[in-house]
């Protein structure tokens, strides 16, 4: 590829914390929604059925599709999406959870000898 047509593309990265308050409720939405999913074969039901009731993980997953955030902009058409879910251990003064910060990556000046 030119550099030209490497600059079409954006990778749009998101990174959410979510705190479950309410387990019965995210469970109870996420089989209603795998049951009104008119396209999903009745072996995966099943299978997304037990683990919805097995994991809120799991439950959120079926209930967020991150690929919603970009359907309507105009201009941009969707190349490639993927996702998951999985629980974490969330402290909010620990710097491992620090949002200003990209990927480890520091704004600070290099250090040492030129």
């Amino acid at each position: 590829m030119n550099p030209s047509e490497t600059s079409r593309y954006v990778r749009l990265r998101v990174d959410l914390v979510l705190e479950v308050t309410d387990a019965t409720a995210l469970t109870g939405a996420a089989h209603a929604h795998i049951k009104a999913d008119e396209f999903m074969p009745d072996e995966e039901r099943g299978h997304a059925e037990a683990a919805v009731r097995d994991d809120e993980s799991e439950a959120l997953a079926y209930l967020v599709d991150p690929t919603d955030l970009v359907t309507d902009i105009p201009g941009v058409e969707l190349a490639q999406a993927s996702w998951s879910s999985e629980p974490a251990e969330y402290d909010p003064e620990s710097m491992e959870w620090d949002l200003d910060e990209e990927d480890g990556e520091h704004d600070e000046e290099p250090t040492g000898n030129a």
